[in-house]
């Protein structure tokens, strides 16, 4: 037997998801995550779902793994020292960047601008000069690189190098050079090419993009090597380990070393990448996603089952010229820290968490803090007698203590505090899903949601009501579902070019030849990874503006359609597209600014199995009775196991449905039904 698994490390839990490739069989496992190096907690939970399961580890064979290091590095200024090398002239490049101060009219006022990746003080310049047509109006001088390269060597500062010269997207022949004289003056010292990393136009995003690769290349190189030396040492030489990257896709671990600023939003694109595959299978193409874990959510929305993709990351201050799945993030996690400010006595939670230690009150590992899973605890939509991540235990009184600061901060009872404590929250996490939604012209209510993460399904019956997306939709072990979309989604790598030509003016053969020039260096990566042509999908994409304007709109498209149907296929999308972000389509003056080609992996085979216990009903299905506390008095409930619960059941609210990596709710006045793949759809008593 053949076994692939699925982990994800988050700020709480680390997750993972082994799947039987032969029979379709899955297991969970969820252990405390460590802060301090995630890759022990990977460690530990490979070693504990191997044991759960009965699996020998020699038989996993693929490793997909989402990892927060890159980002981590970024937000916590903890990357490598990086030196920089320009074209002489361009030497304040990051300094400059696009001369923009955040927060309105008066924002320069207050603006403090974080220490640069690449500081002043190690950046040099190489005399040379590319014109902008690519062709050389200054050759390289060989000799002064190689004095300045010795010189900023003896300052015993630099850590990762990068390399950025002017007009290099178009011909980075001296780029390559420089890092062949590089590599004779540093030795083995991480060097980065913007004409390998980034090779669009626009000089600041391509040099910060660079400088930011080589900021997280030495420590993410560092996790992944150690991770796959450890990895095989428990699974055998064979293995696979292959990491998500921003925009959704999978790149081996030699490519993930290599660019690691596709992985920035690494984390985030695991549970989109799941939800995809959920509601592909189940029918719903238009899906808003839910990911609440114990730090922060992520939201993210799904049109005609594809995610949307943004072609530039921002984490924290710093925007690289990346591409990363739409997801926004709010600090609104279970373990988010309820506090009353002092002057104002409102109440607020978040972005301050608990984390996986000392963790919430009620976990008992140290915390005092009320934290929203403690408000959930106090309210009963979290029993006390339900075991999470498989053993551990809930202690109300200490979740009582910790929320009744809030009650007495405030002047209330206990009760309205907890439900202030989820009402705060609730809104925080629908402002975020009005981002992805009503910001970019759709309506919430043409969307059902997809609630997951280990504190999603708690609140996305609530979610539901605040956004009026129906069903909302549970799918099966929502706890781990990041490591369902890591196990399930595909190796792929892209190439693009500037391409700055109007539509009008460009014949469909010309871009036909030069998007396979594209496809061909696409494939370079997959076939080095050992995936046969025969295996890769290609897809391509085109950024669109009208001329003059100053961003574009990216526009996905087959060879097929182009061949077909002309530009007019693209131009017509760009206008639909551009009138529903802006109200407005010129219908004219289209230009392709950027052209890409994706390629990914044949997507594996994996066989479905049958949910539930069948024949059982509803009744066979319950543990105990409870009682919640919602809208000012408390309710009778069911709490239900999820595992026998199998299609065409339908649970009443109010109830909670238990398993082992979450815990759902379902509100009074709602009704939840299994479908045929396991999912927990959730509407209003009496819709259909």
């Amino acid at each position: 037997m053949s076994f692939r698994l699925g982990v994800d490390v988050g700020g709480t839990f680390t997750d993972l998801l082994l799947i039987n490739e032969d029979s379709g069989e899955t297991y969970t496992a969820k252990v405390p995550s460590t802060p301090e190096d995630s890759s022990i907690g990977v460690l530990n939970g490979v070693a504990r779902i191997c044991q759960e399961s009965g699996t020998d580890p020699n038989s996993i064979h693929r490793v997909m793994h989402g990892t927060t290091v890159a980002t981590n590095s970024v937000l916590t200024g903890k990357g490598a020292r990086v030196g920089l090398l320009t074209t002489r002239g361009f030497k304040q490049v990051l300094q400059v960047a696009r001369s923009f101060c955040p927060g309105g009219l008066g924002g320069w006022v207050s603006y403090v601008k974080k220490p640069l990746l690449a500081p002043l003080e190690l950046t040099i310049e190489a005399d040379e000069r590319m014109a902008a047509d690519g062709s050389v109006v200054k050759a390289l001088d060989e000799e002064n690189l190689r004095l300045e390269l010795q010189q900023l060597k003896d300052k015993d500062q630099v850590e990762a190098l990068t390399i950025c010269f002017i007009n290099a997207y178009l011909n980075g022949a001296h780029e390559t050079r420089a890092r062949e004289i590089a590599g004779e003056v540093f030795g083995d010292l991480p060097v980065s090419i913007s004409s390998e990393v980034v090779p669009e136009m626009q000089e600041y995003e391509r040099t910060e993009t660079t400088v930011v690769n080589s900021y997280v290349a030495p420590e993410v190189a560092t996790y992944i090597g150690n991770l796959q030396s450890s990895l095989e040492e428990q699974m055998g030489d064979g293995l696979q380990l292959s990491i998500l990257r921003s925009d959704g896709g999978l790149a081996s671990s030699r490519a993930a070393a290599q660019s690691p600023v596709n992985m920035l939003m690494s984390g985030p694109a695991g549970g989109v990448a799941g939800a995809t595959w959920f509601t592909g299978r189940t029918g719903y193409q238009d899906v808003l996603t839910f990911d609440m874990g114990g730090t922060s959510t992520d939201v993210a929305l799904i049109q005609k089952s594809k995610a949307r993709i943004r072609r530039e990351t921002r984490i924290g201050d710093v925007t690289v010229r990346a591409p990363s799945v739409d997801v926004r993030t709010v600090g609104a996690g279970g373990g988010s820290i309820a506090f009353v400010p002092e002057l104002t006595k409102a109440l607020r939670v978040g972005p301050q968490s608990a984390g996986a230690v000392p963790g919430p009150a009620a976990y008992m590992k140290g915390g005092t803090e009320p934290t929203v899973c403690d408000a959930n605890v106090v309210l009963g939509y979290l029993p006390s007698d339900v075991q999470l991540g498989g053993d551990m235990a809930i202690d109300k009184s200490a979740a009582e203590t910790a929320v009744q600061k809030i009650a007495d901060a405030i002047g209330i009872d206990l009760m309205e505090a907890a439900e202030g404590i989820i009402k705060v929250v609730n809104e925080s996490m629908f402002g975020a899903l009005r981002l992805v939604s009503i910001e970019q012209g759709f309506d919430p209510r043409d969307f059902a949601l997809v609630a997951f993460g280990g504190a999603g399904p708690l609140h996305g019956n609530a979610m539901g009501e605040l956004t009026q997306s129906w069903p909302v939709i549970i799918p099966p072990g929502p706890g781990v579902l990041c490591a369902y979309g890591e196990a399930t989604t595909r190796v792929q790598d892209e190439a693009s070019r500037t391409y700055v030509k109007r539509a009008d003016q460009l014949e469909v053969d010309e871009l036909l030849r030069d998007l396979d020039e594209l496809r061909a260096r696409a494939s370079v990566s997959l076939d080095a990874d050992g995936i046969p042509a025969q295996q890769q999908e290609v897809h391509y994409q085109a950024d669109i503006r009208y001329v003059g304007q100053a961003f574009q709109i990216s526009m996905e498209f087959s060879a097929d359609d182009i061949r077909t149907k002309g530009l007019a296929l693209l131009t017509e999308r760009f206008d639909t597209e551009h009138e529903q972000l802006f109200t407005f389509a010129l219908g004219k003056d289209h230009e392709l600014v950027m052209i890409r080609a994706v390629v990914r992996a044949s997507s594996a085979n994996i066989e479905e199995i049958a949910v539930g216990r069948e024949g059982a009903d509803l009744e066979d299905c319950k543990i105990h009775a409870t009682r919640f506390y919602h809208k000012g008095e408390w309710h009778d409930a069911t709490i239900y196991d999820r595992t026998p619960l199998h299609s065409g059941l339908e649970i009443p609210g109010p109830a909670i449905v238990s398993e082992m990596d979450s815990t759902t709710v379902i509100l009074p006045g709602y009704m939840a039904r299994v479908d045929a793949v396991g999912n927990l759809l959730i509407n209003p008593k009496g819709a259909d």
